[in-house]
């Protein structure tokens, strides 16, 4: 099996720009300090931007060769880093307007779990809290609410396994330590054959089904507590220092945005209105900070009447699911697998 190329925040890749280092963010919520922690690193250690992802993390770019050591030092002064053994593997998103009580448990048992720290650093858990917004974007193990109780979808699809709600951390792990013990080369759940880890739990006949949602919460939005919030996209999701600073709490998105308590607050450069083109148009580093691109995404990117992810080449980084795809070539644009541009 080949080593595992997932960058973290200790363990960066080497990137035409500078080392990238990636911040997990269980459940996507960031206290302001922790934001304020954020926002100073990407201006004193790396390119003055932060990067939202399709996982709701956060990337700081343009790192100098040895900086991962002093970026190390904040995030874990900030509480970011609880785990040095672990912190690759701390890929759990949840309901950005719901609460996070399972996401904060899951990632203090998984960090308690050392034979967990083996898992691919691409291995996702997600949490639903029922509305359908996060249990269908390709999670290894998700968790979504079904009447009295909880089904847990396995490789983003549904098959039959059923729990209560006390049990469901213990069964999300339970999955976690089925697929190190059966995987051979495998980085993901989907490519095992579909009952290996479903075939250990009890089943029934039902199954659902569902659709990802291409964008995610703009606008006013209320919370699950029901308080208020409003929800903001970053264009192609690079937010500047500059932005984030006047931030406060948040909750990032798997849709390269976060909402925010109460509000808009008013940030020049960010999308507050849900019918803009530009939600949904996302867009991987491109030129000329990544050396494997074709072409400048992030200056070509533009809306094509839907979501799409502009991507520099095949490897399609970051692209979320269910959206338009738009490839650099050395000949253009293939979108959707015809030459267009």
């Amino acid at each position: 099996m080949g080593a595992d190329a997932c960058p973290g925040a200790l363990d960066v890749h080497r990137a035409a720009d500078g080392g990238l280092a990636r911040v997990r963010v269980p459940g996507g919520r960031l206290t302001s300090a922790q934001v304020r922690a954020l926002t100073d690193a990407a201006r004193e250690l790396g390119d003055g931007t932060l990067e939202l992802t399709s996982r709701a993390n956060l990337q700081v770019r343009g790192l100098a060769d040895g900086a991962e050591v002093e970026l190390g030092a904040r995030l874990a002064g900030a509480g970011l880093l609880p785990s040095l053994t672990h912190e690759k593997v701390r890929n759990i998103m949840s309901s950005p307007l719901g609460r996070p009580g399972l996401a904060a448990e899951l990632d203090h048992e998984l960090c308690g779990r050392a034979d967990l720290a083996a898992l691919p650093g691409r291995f996702l858990f997600a949490f639903d809290d029922g509305r359908g917004d996060v249990a269908w974007l390709g999670a290894d193990v998700a968790a979504l609410p079904v009447g009295d109780a909880v089904a847990i979808l396995l490789g983003g699809a549904d098959h039959g396994v059923r729990v209560r709600p006390d049990q469901v951390v213990e069964t999300m792990l339970a999955a976690a330590t089925a697929f190190l013990e059966l995987r051979d080369e495998q980085w993901r759940v989907a490519e095992l054959p579909a009952d290996r880890i479903a075939g250990l739990f009890p089943r029934t006949e039902e199954r659902i089904t569902g659709r990802p949602p291409v964008v995610g919460p703009v606008g006013p939005v209320e919370f699950a507590d029901g308080s208020a919030g409003f929800g903001l996209g970053v264009p192609l999701g690079r937010l500047t220092a500059d932005q984030a600073a006047r931030l406060g709490d948040v909750v990032l998105t798997p849709w390269r945005g976060f909402v925010v308590a109460g509000g808009d607050p008013g940030i020049d450069g960010l999308i507050s209105d849900p019918d803009s083109p530009w939600l949904g148009v996302t867009a991987c580093t491109g030129r000329p900070g990544c050396a494997k691109s074709l072409a400048d995404v992030r200056a070509d990117a533009r809306p094509l009447g839907r979501p799409a992810h502009w991507s520099g080449c095949d490897r399609r980084c970051g692209k979320p699911a269910g959206v338009m795809d738009v490839v650099a070539t050395e000949r253009g644009y293939v979108v959707d697998g015809r030459l267009e541009c």
